[in-house]
């Protein structure tokens, strides 16, 4: 049995054109005709009235006219919009030469501004398989609070239509699963993610950056839940590179490591929140650092990789510069490094080194690792010296050959260092690629940044991780 479909509006200048077509369709063929925006239209005919735009919706209507053939139940063909020869073909009829060869036709209105999400919410629930929960409570904000979901900071309530919405900024199917979250090490699919990127306030197409955060995060080289139950005070830092991280307004420049872009501020909330909400880590559970740092509420910035001297973190860790990646890194809080008046690339390189000697402790070696963030005017000294990052990173590494005897323990009258017996060795600060460097940062002030990592950096504990970003 074949029957069409036509979906028409009122509003729509092609849909005008064609009415007087309608009821000669009809006369010839078994046609039902839905209408968006009003029961009287078209005149003449049988009009199904899709005041709620169900129908719509489910036929998957992105053009009216559409007209659509089905057979046996089964859509077989459609066509959108007026094109006289393909209508003619289909329908088996002549239309007269009055009427123009082919006239594009209108948005349909389940494509209105927000209305897919609304549409879905409705009409698709079962896209959704998280529990649906109700409340009767005068301030819907207080139910984050209430039910433990916040990091201390209100969060959006997380709505069908809202996680829909948040959808809309991937392809990929909401059940798929993207892996175990510790501590809890439960299942967390899209939809997981999704519903903590609205909680965070992120915009959907911020979601495929947070979907490739949690993948980082989840290989075993970064050791989340080492991270997670130790009492040291790290948390999650994201680095994005690549296009995406321009296309979604990350900020790389003045007060890139701070507050005021939501881009950075909700991408680093988000993960936070999931390892909370899916995975359990909350602190005063698993969660058992002894002070934390402030990066645990969000921690993410972009690399000002476009205005750089030098390749790109994600360059250098064997991405393409056209590729947008995630780099993941347990990271502490921010350190300052401030020297005003080097010019020359020995200077800097000397009072950088000397700034990342301490991170951890003076004496601590070979224990954590740290990204080194050179602001444009500090990298001004380098790129007029004409030295690459490789030879600033050289430079460093020299300067933090450390005697031995000044990190053994009881050295300048401190307990703390390495056993007695290394003090006839000369160790490195750091492993051989614990050390990084970003460019990020205002254009005016003379200062960079240290971010030292987890005191178990490195084969014993968490490495940073370089993941490809997959939009759409």
């Amino acid at each position: 049995m074949t029957e069409l479909k036509l979906v028409m509006k009122q509003g729509c200048e092609t849909c005008l054109m064609i009415e007087p077509l309608v009821a000669e369709i009809a006369e010839a063929h078994n046609l039902e005709v839905i209408c968006q925006d009003s029961p009287d239209f078209p005149a003449d005919v049988p009009v199904i009235f899709d005041e709620s735009l169900e129908q719509s919706f489910k036929l998957d209507i992105e053009i009216v006219p559409t007209l659509i053939v089905m057979r046996d139940g089964e859509e077989s063909s459609r066509i959108f919009g007026w094109d006289k020869t393909a209508w003619s073909a289909m329908l088996g009829l002549e239309f007269g030469t009055n009427l123009p060869e082919f006239r594009p036709g209108c948005g349909s209105m389940t494509h209105d501004p927000g209305r897919q999400a609304q549409l879905a919410a409705l009409f698709a629930p079962e896209r959704l398989s998280s529990r649906r929960l109700t409340f009767d409570h005068s301030d819907e904000l207080e139910v984050g609070y209430d039910l433990g979901w916040s990091d201390g900071l209100p969060v959006v309530p997380p709505t069908p239509e809202r996680v829909m919405r948040m959808l809309e900024g991937t392809h990929r199917e909401p059940g798929e699963i993207i892996g175990r979250v510790p501590p809890d090490y439960a299942v967390c699919t899209v939809e997981k993610i999704a519903i903590n990127a609205v909680l965070a306030g992120c915009l959907p197409e911020y979601l495929p950056v947070v979907i490739t955060a949690v993948e980082a995060v989840l290989e075993d080289q970064f050791c989340m839940h080492g991270l997670l139950a130790t009492t040291y005070f790290s948390g999650p830092l994201l680095i994005v590179n690549g296009p995406v991280s321009r296309s979604i307004g990350m900020n790389s420049g003045g007060n890139a490591l701070g507050q005021g872009n939501r881009a950075n501020a909700t991408i680093g909330r988000a993960l936070q929140l999931l390892i909370r909400n899916v995975g359990g880590g909350k602190p005063g559970g698993v969660d058992r650092a002894a002070l934390g740092n402030p990066g645990k509420y969000t921690f993410c910035f972009a690399e000002d990789e476009v205005n750089s001297c030098w390749e790109s973190l994600a360059v250098e860790r064997g991405f393409s510069k056209e590729t947008s990646t995630v780099t993941v890194f347990a990271a502490d809080g921010m350190q300052g490094l401030v020297d005003q008046k080097s010019r020359t690339p020995e200077s800097l390189g000397r009072s950088m080194a000397s700034g990342l000697r301490v991170i951890g402790h003076p004496k601590m070696v070979m224990g954590s690792d740290a990204f080194l963030v050179v602001s444009p005017e500090h990298e001004r000294v380098f790129r007029e010296a004409g030295w690459s990052k490789q030879d600033l990173k050289s430079f460093l590494l020299d300067l933090l050959m450390i005697p031995g005897e000044e990190l053994i323990q009881g050295a300048d009258g401190i307990a703390e260092g390495v056993p007695v017996g290394l003090s006839n060795k000369t160790l490195c600060k750091f492993r051989p690629e614990g050390l990084n460097i970003v460019r990020a940062g205002g254009r005016a002030g003379l200062f960079s940044a240290i971010i030292a990592g987890w005191g178990a950096s490195g084969s014993m504990g968490s490495v940073p991780v370089t993941r490809e970003i997959v939009l759409g």
